[in-house]
């Protein structure tokens, strides 16, 4: 039997948390310039103006122009959960082979479509309860910093287990 199934959130929801993660972490000092974060984290720049148009245009981030400009958290980050920065880049954390449309084989769902379908409700549900300030205060708990650049994540789950319980 297969030890997990690897599920994968791509550059563009890794990211956008990383991003805004790191404007949760340096509020209070100010508009920050995505140009800090791109050095910071190792996010190309041009990447980052582009999710940060959809942060935007999603009101969870304001920008101030001029010199001196950058970005805001457009909410406290306690209440921005990490799902809606996801949602808000046109991202979604499905395990589905077919997205979700039902048409995983022969224009039908799989045998297994439910299950994956559920696996995917509950990694969102995860990941709506947990809000940049908790990560903030996760950060700030350990006492140290973490790696200034996000390497790629994959969730594993342990399917053995998964059965067993």
């Amino acid at each position: 039997m297969q030890e997990g199934v690897p599920v994968r959130l791509t550059t563009k929801g890794r990211y956008a948390v990383t991003a805004m993660l790191d404007l949760a972490i340096h509020q209070g000092h100010g508009p920050i310039a995505l140009a800090d974060i791109a050095q910071r984290q190792g996010i190309s720049l041009s990447y980052l103006e582009q999710l940060f148009a959809k942060l935007r245009k999603r009101a969870l981030v304001t920008s101030v122009r001029g010199p001196g400009g950058g970005y805001n958290l457009a909410r406290p980050p306690a209440d921005i959960p990490v799902a809606e920065v996801i949602a808000a880049v046109d991202e979604s954390v499905d395990t589905t082979r077919c997205g979700g449309a039902h048409n995983c084989q022969n224009n039908g769902p799989c045998l297994t479509h439910d299950l994956w379908h559920d696996l995917s409700d509950r990694i969102y549900e995860h990941l709506n309860k947990i809000s940049l300030q908790q990560l903030v205060d996760q950060r700030d708990e350990a006492g140290h910093r973490p790696p200034t650049v996000c390497s790629a994540i994959d969730v594993k789950l342990d399917i053995q287990r998964l059965v067993s319980a």
